[in-house]
């Protein structure tokens, strides 16, 4: 049987890491440089690794069901 209420935290926790990735690449676009480029890409792809671990964790809950 799934986990529920486990299911449901994962499932707003990945919420919250798609909208501070929608959030962070809408940023990259509006600056330029160097930098920044730098900055955003290195804050996406932790964002993104955030997200891929929460989707596979999501993945083993449902499998457990």
């Amino acid at each position: 049987m799934v986990d529920q209420a486990a299911l449901a935290d994962v499932d707003k926790r990945i919420q919250i890491v798609e909208d501070n990735l929608r959030e962070l690449i809408e940023q990259a676009a509006a600056y330029s440089g160097a930098a920044d480029e730098e900055r955003n890409a290195d804050r996406i792809a932790d964002q993104q690794a955030k997200l891929d671990a929460l989707l596979r964790e999501r993945e083993a809950l449902i499998g457990k069901g």
